[in-house]
């Protein structure tokens, strides 16, 4: 890929810019996980009014919004990485406040169905742009730090999202839920379009910067999948987030059935275990910065071993009598699941060229939605109806299809060790290879 030095003249942008353009980032991926995560506080409110089973709500908050978020995700970023991202940005965002809100006037399930999908389509172009103006603005060095304050965007908006969702449900109904966070977000859409800059390409980089040709999705594609690491890391992702997105799902259900709690709550319960969970996003990017100083690897090291510390805590959790107890159990599970996020995505923006990183984030995003939040929210709908058909455990059957799900995580373990093997080479094999 034909490259030129970067003038400095180029490097224009105050430190003020790089931060305010950060935040209206994280605003914007706010945005986009209250959309995404409002459906399941308003869960059992929906499978009572449209009469449908667990496999159907796992189809809905799972494949159903998977299947097109990646299948459309990778042609999305290809086209960020050719033209103007913001503006890729902008369009995406309006796409998806706009379906949430017609998520509300839904009749049946296929309405509603075909609305969540309207959903995963716009929000297929969010994450990959940002990530990309995000790696142009920060220099390597900073960079896990700005994508995990980027990151807080996930526990955030599903904190908001819940405690909005819970209230709203309770005093309105779930149709006025999904009508009432998803207006503002057109208005978001404005912002981004007057005040967002689109950063030159390759900005922070030391030396060089990429000229205009965008390699095909192909080319990205064979270019990841050769560095073992990657493999390795994005399947890890992908199990992390199987877990993750699972209980997110399923938990405000949990809560209703087995304890009884109204959606509020449940709502204002998940908003402060929120709170571990922004703390845990933010410390994964800078305490993986901080350790890599040493050894680069310590950025899959540190996600690998200190999630399988909450597992006995999200069981006990998901398990106990007192919903209490259980809320409390849930704080070190949430503080320690988000720390496999931004390392992630910073190693996987290093690891290709200036012109890929669109797409590259896209392809870790495939991989990690595909496993993760197709398939984690469906199969503890699906293992809860079975256990109820064939266990008799009615009501209960969900706590524990979501304790089955916990087996998971050590496969996350697992896979993320496999990729700290071949880390610093595959690293040292790319255009801004760490000094290890």
């Amino acid at each position: 890929m034909a490259e030129v030095a970067v003038s400095v003249e180029e490097k224009r942008f105050s430190s003020a810019y790089q931060w305010y353009a950060l935040g209206l980032l994280f605003v914007v991926y706010v945005f986009n996980f209250i959309d995404r995560s409002i459906l399941s506080i308003l869960a059992q409110s929906i499978k009572e009014d449209l009469q449908i089973s667990d496999t159907a709500l796992g189809f809905l908050s799972g494949f159903a919004f998977a299947i097109f978020y990646t299948a459309l995700g990778l042609p999305i970023a290809r086209l960020a990485d050719k033209g103007v991202r913001r503006n890729v940005l902008v369009v995406c965002l309006t796409i998806w406040s706009g379906m949430t809100a017609l998520c509300g006037l839904a009749q049946s399930f296929l309405q509603l169905l075909l609305c969540r999908i309207g959903v995963a389509v716009g929000e297929a172009g969010g994450s990959p742009p940002s990530h990309s103006m995000i790696s142009d603005l920060f220099a390597q060095q900073r960079r896990a730090t700005a994508l995990g304050i980027y990151a807080l965007g996930i526990p955030v908006g599903t904190m908001l999202g819940y405690l909005l969702g819970g209230w709203i449900n309770d005093a309105f109904s779930w149709r006025e839920a999904f009508m009432l966070v998803g207006v503002p977000g057109l208005m978001l859409a404005l912002v981004v379009r007057l005040t967002l800059k689109e950063p030159p390409r390759g900005l922070s980089e030391p030396v060089r910067v990429a000229a205009g040709v965008t390699p095909p999705i192909g080319d990205v594609f064979r270019l990841l999948w050769q560095r073992r690491s990657f493999r390795w890391l994005s399947i890890g992702a992908g199990f992390q987030a199987f877990v993750g997105y699972g209980s997110s799902a399923w938990l405000p259900p949990m809560f209703e059935r087995s304890h009884g709690l109204s959606s509020t709550d449940i709502g204002i319960a998940l908003f402060w275990l929120g709170v571990p969970s922004v703390a845990g996003t933010f410390l994964g990017g800078w305490l993986g910065d901080v350790f890599a100083r040493r050894d680069v690897r310590a950025y899959v090291w540190l996600p690998a071993w200190i999630t399988l510390a909450g597992v006995p805590f999200s069981a006990y959790a998901y398990l106990g009598g007192n919903p209490t107890w259980a809320f409390i159990a849930l704080i070190l599970p949430n503080l320690f699941g988000g720390f496999w996020l931004a390392p992630t995505f910073s190693l996987t923006q290093g690891l290709v060229g200036l012109r890929m990183r669109a797409v590259a984030a896209s392809i870790v995003l495939f991989v990690l939605n595909i496993i993760g939040l197709g398939f984690g929210p469906q199969f503890i709908g699906i293992v809860a109806d079975l256990l109820n058909a064939f266990t008799g455990l009615g009501l209960e059957s969900l706590r524990w299809a979501l304790v089955i799900s916990l087996g998971f995580s050590f496969v996350a373990t697992f896979c993320y060790v496999r990729s700290a093997r071949t880390l610093k080479a595959d690293l040292a094999h790319s255009h801004e290879a760490p000094a290890i």
